[in-house]
């Protein structure tokens, strides 16, 4: 198995097949690789907040699906533990969006990861930036 085909089947079967909230909120995984992720998403009726915009927490979680798969694609089970976002633009009902995770720097056990969150027009609506620490469980044991 190739680097990829591992982080594509840890991010596919191990972890979006049980991931009830990632499912919830309709995430399409467009693609994955070493410390990478891109992922899409349509902006739904409950997904908005009392002025009829996304509620913040939804972008906040798609980032973080995105973040969390691209960090634990290396193979080692990761762990948030710093996190932060800057909404750009509002979002609302119907909008298609993209997340796209993409490892900063990585060491024996942090990794620190930045997606940016985009409409279909490219237009960036939300920038994340996360930081894992990185146990010595693997997703896939060694035989």
């Amino acid at each position: 198995m190739t680097a990829k085909e591992k982080a594509q089947h840890i991010v596919q079967q191990q972890m979006y097949d049980n991931d009830a909230f990632s499912q919830w909120l309709g995430i399409e995984i467009l693609e994955v690789d070493e410390g990478y992720s891109k992922l899409k998403m349509t902006i739904r009726k409950e997904m908005t907040n009392g002025m009829g915009a996304a509620h913040g927490g939804i972008t906040f979680s798609f980032a973080d699906s995105a973040f969390a798969f691209a960090s634990n694609s290396h193979g080692r089970k990761s762990v948030s533990v710093e996190t932060s976002i800057s909404h750009t633009v509002a979002l609302q009902r119907g909008d298609v969006i993209f997340a796209e995770a993409k490892l900063q720097h990585l060491s024996r056990k942090i990794g620190v990861y930045q997606v940016a969150v985009t409409k279909a027009d490219a237009q960036v609506v939300a920038l994340f930036k996360g930081t894992v620490y990185r146990t010595s469980k693997e997703w896939i044991p060694e035989s």
